[in-house]
This record gives C-alpha cells, sequence and structure tokens, in this order.
C-alpha cells in the first residue's frame, strides 16, 4: 500500500511537478516549496549576531530602535529576489512562513531580539491588500512569531493613505512620500512593549521609520527591526 502510495505521488509529481520558489527545478521527495541546493547556497547576512550591521547602520540617528536585521542579501536577478516575488505577487504565502520561522529562528539566538512581547507586519494600504489578497508581511511576521512564541497582530498598524511607488524615489524623497501615512489602532497595547516591526524587503527603510515612530509615539518601550532581506 505504502509503494502504491508513492508511486501516485510520484506520478502527481511528473504530470504537476512542484517547483523550487528560488530556483524553478522540480522538487524531490521531501523537499519542500525550496530545494535543498537553493537553501545551502542562500546569502545569508548574519546580522542577528551583530548589533552594528549595515540594517541597523543605515537607520542610526534617524529614530531609537532597539535593533534591525535583515536575514539575507537581496540582489536583482538572484535566488531571494525570486523567492519574494513568489510571495508578494504569486500568492506563495506558504513561502512567507517558512522564511519567517528560519528568521525567527535565528533571532531567538541574538540576546538583541530577547523579551519581544509582540510581533506587527508593515501593513498595506486597504485597496492594495484589496488587489492583492494578502499582505506578504503577514506570513513573515506568522513565522517569527511561531519561533520566537509570542503574539502576532495583523491590525495593529493602519495604512491610512495609500503613497505612490518608492522604486524611483531618493532616499529624501522615500521619507517624505511615508510621512503621515500610518497610524496605530488601540495605542494602549503597545506601552511599555517590546515590539518587532517585520518587513519582507529593506530599501531605504523609510517605510519602517514611519511605522516605528508611529509605535514609539503610541507609548512602545522598544521598537526592533526585522526583515527578510536587505536590498544593498
Amino acid at each position: 500500500m505504502l509503494m502504491v502510495k508513492q508511486w501516485t505521488s510520484d506520478l502527481i509529481g511528473l504530470l504537476f511537478p512542484n517547483l523550487c520558489n528560488a530556483c524553478g527545478t522540480a522538487l524531490f521527495h521531501k523537499e519542500k516549496l525550496i530545494c535543498i541546493k537553493c537553501l545551502h547556497d542562500l546569502p545569508f547576512t548574519d546580522y542577528h549576531l551583530h548589533a552594528e550591521n549595515r540594517v541597523a547602520k543605515q537607520l542610526w540617528g534617524r529614530l531609537p530602535l532597539h535593533a534591525a536585521m535583515a536575514m539575507l542579501y537581496f540582489r536583482k536577478g538572484a535566488k531571494v529576489q525570486n523567492l519574494i516575488h513568489n510571495l508578494k505577487y504569486n500568492g506563495k504565502t506558504d513561502v512567507g512562513l517558512l522564511l519567517g520561522n528560519m528568521l525567527g529562528e535565528r533571532l531567538k539566538t541574538s540576546p538583541n531580539y530577547s523579551g519581544v512581547n509582540l510581533v506587527i507586519p508593515v501593513p498595506l494600504h486597504h485597496k492594495k491588500l484589496k488587489q492583492r489578497g494578502y499582505n506578504q508581511s503577514m506570513p513573515i511576521a506568522q513565522g517569527i512569531a511561531e519561533q520566537m512564541g509570542t503574539e502576532c497582530l495583523e491590525h495593529a498598524l493602519i495604512r491610512s493613505a495609500a503613497t505612490e511607488s518608492q522604486t524611483k524615489k531618493s532616499r529624501y524623497k522615500r521619507y517624505e512620500n511615508m510621512q503621515a501615512v500610518f497610524t496605530v489602532a488601540l495605542p494602549r497595547q503597545f506601552i511599555g512593549k517590546h515590539i518587532l516591526l517585520v518587513d519582507d524587503v529593506i530599501t531605504t527603510g523609510a517605510t519602517l521609520e514611519a511605522c516605528a515612530n508611529e509605535l514609539l509615539n503610541a507609548g512602545a518601550a522598544k521598537v526592533s527591526i526585522a526583515a527578510l532581506a536587505f536590498a544593498e
């Protein structure tokens, strides 16, 4: 019976192959979402081990963050971009959960991220959320929360205004574009808490800066940042 099930599974795999979300090749038996080779080759930053990393330094002087890091380097045309693209545009929320779990495992080993009370994803505007059907940062945040044994709140932050694309804007223009964009729901739930703010990719950090400032203004004791990837 087990052999018949395996043959059936293999036949289904031939007809409807499960593909690696990083390189697009067919997954072997027991591989899930990302092939073993791609997992091995992912460009990890190890920023969780170093408080003075490039992400943290990029945000120095802009707001009083407790800690900041990203798990992977993001390079155009590389495997990390494929993973983010599948998560963000192809409905592969399970990729976000898997990578969020990997990120959470690393954060657990860092004293900088001890005592996190709440994990919060960077929100989408309701129009973008309706169009896409999900917030790509949410499964990442859920995966982190699962590993760290803490609570994840999806609607704690509200994106109250839609913004233009940030892609071709300068750092100052990105900052200017994000002013008065976010509001906090039920501020009392943040008072005295250590909040972990989660995003998919960090570029200039303008979006995260705007979110973190709102949380600090609402009474959060500490705000830390974690992202899947850092665009060099």
